[in-house]
This record gives C-alpha cells, sequence and structure tokens, in this order.
C-alpha cells in the first residue's frame, strides 16, 4: 500500500471534548480524588524558609506528622508548627487562600465561586483557631505577604524568635 504524509495537521473532530460544558470531567473517582488531596500535605516555601530560620536560631518545632508520631494523636487544622512544650502553634497562610485583607483579590472569571471558597476557608480558620485555644493553645497566624520580602521576612521572623523565646515553657497536660 502507498502512504502519504501530509505537512497539515490532521483534522480532530469532536476536540476539545468538553464544548459546550460548563465542567470537565474528572478521571478519578471521587473517593480516589479525596484519597489524592488528603495525602497532598506539601509544605510550602514561605513555611519552609521560615522552619530553616527559626531552626537556625536554635528553636526546634515539630511539623504535624511529627507531633502525631510523638503524641499519638492529630492537632486540629494541621499547624505548619508546633512547639508542643509551649503549647504553641504557627500557621503560614497564604494570602490568597485565607482571605488576606492586604492582598484582597479574586479571580473576575469565578469571583462568587472564588469567594465562597475563600468565606468558608476563613470561618474554618476562626473555628480552628477557637478549638485550639479552648484546649490551651497558643495561635500564631501568619500572612504570606509578612514573608515575601527579605526585610519583612527578617522583621517578621525576628519578632517570631523574640516571642518565643518570651514564652515560658509549660508541661503539656
Amino acid at each position: 500500500s502507498i502512504r502519504t504524509f501530509s505537512t497539515r495537521p490532521p483534522i480532530r473532530r469532536n476536540w476539545p471534548r468538553n464544548r459546550g460544558r460548563s465542567q470537565v470531567h474528572d478521571v478519578m473517582t471521587p473517593v480516589q480524588r479525596r484519597t489524592a488531596m488528603t495525602h497532598n500535605r506539601g509544605r510550602t516555601k514561605p513555611e519552609k524558609e521560615l522552619g530553616r530560620a527559626l531552626w537556625r536560631a536554635g528553636l526546634r518545632y515539630l511539623t504535624p506528622a511529627g507531633f502525631s508520631r510523638l503524641a499519638g494523636r492529630k492537632l486540629v487544622g494541621q499547624p505548619d508548627l508546633i512547639w508542643s512544650r509551649r503549647r504553641l502553634v504557627v500557621f503560614v497562610d497564604g494570602c490568597f487562600w485565607h482571605g488576606c485583607p492586604e492582598c484582597k483579590g479574586i479571580p473576575r472569571g469565578s469571583g462568587e465561586f472564588w469567594r465562597t471558597k475563600i468565606e468558608q476557608n476563613m470561618a474554618r480558620d476562626r473555628a480552628v483557631a477557637a478549638s485550639l485555644v479552648k484546649d490551651g493553645w497558643v495561635v500564631v497566624r501568619i500572612p504570606e505577604h509578612a514573608l515575601r520580602t527579605k526585610a519583612r521576612f527578617v522583621r517578621t521572623t525576628a519578632a517570631l524568635v523574640s516571642f518565643l523565646r518570651s514564652t515560658t515553657s509549660r508541661a503539656v497536660a
């Protein structure tokens, strides 16, 4: 048989497949998606940098995995940095995801969806903080923009180091 090769790309019929539909179907089942998302607990760059700076300053902390391994339980809200003897936790909040008032910005295309999502995140943040405070923990929330530039990073880290060194070490109940 004779084959001819054209320089024109082949015509794709019915492409893109989601034309005329508002949603793209997921290739995973809901259970698979939930499992994948619960395992996605990568530490963010600002969180890692803050942790390194605090470690260099001699302030040893636990991550949620380390705390659950040592204490045999998880803390509500999965704090980013944990000092169990001081009963102190630090959350490094992404400005977009946690509705930072200084860095407000909601995408125009699907603004209502994001507004609802961010309001739910903020309500969850308040509930988590209230639960931890009720259990005797001190909750510190650091917005991402406080770590964005070098000057802000140094200022925020110094303030946090000073605060951590001024808190007395309390025994875990």
